[in-house]
């Protein structure tokens, strides 16, 4: 489950940025092809926030969807997982949108 070392990464930011304030909610933007399963990083949140400055936070997900620019056809299109093939049949594909993993905002006091 690499959700958990990627949610232990964001809380060690968060936890850093907060400077001993209390975090009341982080916001991320997770694009749907880095293969994290919202599911899982919301449980994996609760486990690492305990005992921080965070425990307690609430975790909001901004899931974006994924998109691709097809080399052949020259066709944008969605991308609802890993499989890099355009409508046309082309796989020579570049992805344009949906491996993003941000933090947007957090709210601390």
């Amino acid at each position: 489950m690499h959700e958990l070392a990627i949610t232990q990464s964001v809380v060690d930011a968060v936890c850093h940025h907060a400077a001993g304030r209390h975090v009341h909610s982080v916001q991320l933007q997770v694009g749907a092809l880095c293969a994290v399963v919202p599911d899982s990083m919301r449980f994996c949140f609760d486990l690492v926030t305990g005992g921080t400055v965070a425990d307690g936070a609430r975790l909001d997900l901004d899931v974006r969807p994924g998109s691709a620019h097809c080399r052949v056809c020259e066709t944008d299109f969605d991308l609802f997982d890993l499989v890099l093939r355009c409508p046309c049949g082309s796989t020579d594909v570049e992805v344009t949108a949906g491996r993003e993993l941000q933090i947007l905002s957090m709210e601390v006091c």
